[in-house]
């Protein structure tokens, strides 16, 4: 009768092995009993860049890959950014439920409430140069929090961890659009609570003289969408720098200011910005063909396609796509849309990425949207990080409430000089 368990065979010793198999993983410290003799210290895996491995269990996000399926808390994301609002999400991924009418509404004024910062965090704000980076300002100021609420440090207490939860998701909007008017020297702008989560953010953004913003409710509900869509991943980098730092019982804010520097390196967050790049040098979509041939003969590199979990259609990608032609319908269509779906059309259609499994992803026209809703590029891997909180902070708190979990130390693989002796200066 077959059992759940792998038999390994150490050629070396001629001994074996029974390693138990659970949710497809075998547990690596078993591999630790394969031993050459008593003095070893047992067999390791060598993965970098986590290729396989699993370093904790997780019931927030589900995805495969291969089927271009991804779920959060078992709801497709196309269901949800059709049906539901990225609070209610923000809910669910936190909580593992959605929300009901009472729950959500206590849900959405809690958030409200919370949506002003510190007069001295604006202080600390203000003292960036004034052509700060926005990514800078928003990694900066959210590290900077943990100082101004020390009380999160005790995150064994389940209502103060809540209390930080429910801060940071606030204050995300706020620091973005305040990052984003310090950029261009204009006033920041003070939350107003009559708004949306996201109405309130693009009234930070766009609000002038007029007395009271009013955000296209197009626009407003697109905004929503695309932070639902990018407010979790799975175990990718910025969830992983979540999890590392937060394993050493650091605060949220410090946890989360963590995953936001991961965000913004460009192989992570700044994906979007290199396709306008992209499309802009090919210029026309009479060049497009052209382009093509410069990808297979590696003179060029097709950004937007292809992605390290999916081998087949990026699911987040179908809804942008849908989404951009309502946003276009109200900003006007980009320029570079023509060159982008040509692009796509040809890419779909050529042998030679169809074998290779490049399908568009989140990013290819997510950037398109943005720069249509006149949001400059610099501010892409801030839009990214606001709706991301929300699945940052979900991760942070299964890990604190997971008791497998110990503080992050992967091995390493010494390939260093044997121990020598020393010499002194005067010798060398």
């Amino acid at each position: 009768m077959s059992k759940d368990s792998l038999t390994i065979t150490d050629n070396r010793t001629g001994k074996t092995y029974d390693v138990p198999i659970e949710n497809g993983t075998i547990p690596a410290i078993a591999l630790r009993k394969i031993k050459k003799d008593e003095t070893d210290f047992g067999l390791m895996t060598y993965d970098p860049a986590f290729m396989n491995t699993a370093a904790c269990k997780s019931s927030i996000t589900y995805i495969d890959g291969d089927r271009g399926i991804l779920d959060y808390r078992g709801y497709p994301i196309e269901v949800l950014a059709e049906e539901a609002s990225f609070l209610e999400v923000s809910y669910l991924l936190i909580y593992g439920d959605l929300p009901n009418a009472r729950e959500l509404e206590l849900w959405e004024h809690e958030i409200k409430m919370h949506t002003y910062v510190h007069e001295n965090l604006k202080g600390f704000m203000e003292g960036f140069r004034y052509d700060a980076h926005p990514m800078s300002m928003l990694v900066s100021t959210v590290s900077a929090m943990s100082s101004f609420y020390p009380e999160a440090k005790d995150i064994e207490d389940g209502e103060n961890r809540n209390k930080q939860i429910v801060r940071l998701l606030a204050k995300m909007p706020t620091i973005a659009g305040w990052s984003y008017r310090h950029r261009r020297g204009l006033p920041y702008v003070y939350p107003d609570n009559d708004l949306s989560y996201c109405g309130n953010f693009l009234s930070m953004i766009r609000k002038f003289s007029e007395p009271k913003f009013q955000p296209d409710p197009i626009l407003e509900r697109a905004l929503d969408v695309l932070f639902i869509l990018h407010a979790d991943h799975e175990q990718n980098c910025s969830t992983t720098a979540v999890r590392g730092v937060g394993s050493s019982k650091a605060d949220p804010y410090t946890a989360v200011s963590a995953a936001a520097g991961a965000l913004s390196g460009p192989l992570h967050g700044g994906a979007n910005e290199a396709v306008l790049v992209m499309l802009r040098e090919i210029g026309d979509k009479s060049r497009v063909p052209e382009f093509i041939k410069k990808v297979k003969t590696g003179e060029g590199r097709l950004m937007g396609f292809g992605h390290r979990v999916y081998k087949s259609y990026d699911p987040r990608a179908k809804a942008i796509k849908k989404l951009s032609e309502q946003v276009f319908e109200v900003t006007g269509k980009n320029p570079l849309l023509e060159i982008a779906l040509e692009l796509e059309r040809i890419a779909l259609e050529d042998e030679y990425f169809v074998q290779r499994r490049l399908y568009p992803n989140v990013d290819f026209y997510s950037g398109l949207i943005y720069e249509s809703m006149q949001f400059p590029t610099d501010m892409f891997t801030v839009l990214f990080a606001i709706p991301r909180a929300a699945g940052w902070l979900a991760q942070w708190l299964e890990l604190v409430n997971d008791p497998e979990q110990k503080i992050s130390r992967p091995r390493q693989v010494y390939v260093g000089p044997a121990r020598r002796e020393y010499v002194p200066i005067q010798k060398r």
